[in-house]
C-alpha cells in the first residue's frame, strides 16, 4: 500500500476528515472531531498509527515485525504499521477500519446516526 491509497482509504470511512494540526507533513485523520489515524504520507518507510483494542494490539505486534507500539501515543491502545510490503494490503485496510469503527463506537450516539454507522457493519 502506497500514500496514496492509505490516504484514500482513510477518507474513504464515512465522515472521515483529514487535518494537520502538528504541520503539513502529518496527515490526522479523524472522525467526529477524534483520531483514528496519524501518518507522514510523504515520509518513507511510510507509517501509520492506528487505534487498537489492547489485547489485539499486543497479539499483533508479536506476529508481524512491521507492528509495533504507538509512536508517541499511549503505547496500550496504539500501534504504528510500518508500510514495507510485509503486511498485506488487507490487514492494514482492516486495521485502519476497525480503529475507525473503534472511534465511532465512543461517539455520541447522535454522531454515529448522522454516520449511518452500526457495529461490526
Amino acid at each position: 500500500m502506497d500514500a496514496a491509497e492509505l490516504r484514500r482509504w482513510c477518507l474513504a470511512q464515512a465522515g472521515a476528515v483529514e487535518d494537520f494540526p502538528f504541520g503539513p507533513e502529518t496527515s490526522v485523520f479523524k472522525v467526529g472531531g477524534k483520531v483514528f489515524a496519524i501518518s507522514a504520507l510523504s515520509r518513507m518507510p511510510l507509517e501509520v498509527s492506528v487505534k487498537c483494542e489492547p489485547e489485539l494490539a499486543l497479539d499483533l505486534r508479536a506476529s508481524y515485525t512491521a507492528i509495533r507500539p504507538g509512536y508517541h501515543l499511549n503505547k496500550r491502545h496504539w500501534n504504528t504499521l510500518t508500510l514495507d510490503r510485509s503486511l498485506p494490503d488487507q490487514l492494514v485496510r482492516d486495521l485502519v477500519e476497525d480503529s475507525y469503527d473503534l472511534v465511532v463506537s465512543a461517539l455520541p450516539r447522535r454522531k454515529r446516526k448522522q454516520l449511518a454507522w452500526a457495529p461490526n457493519g
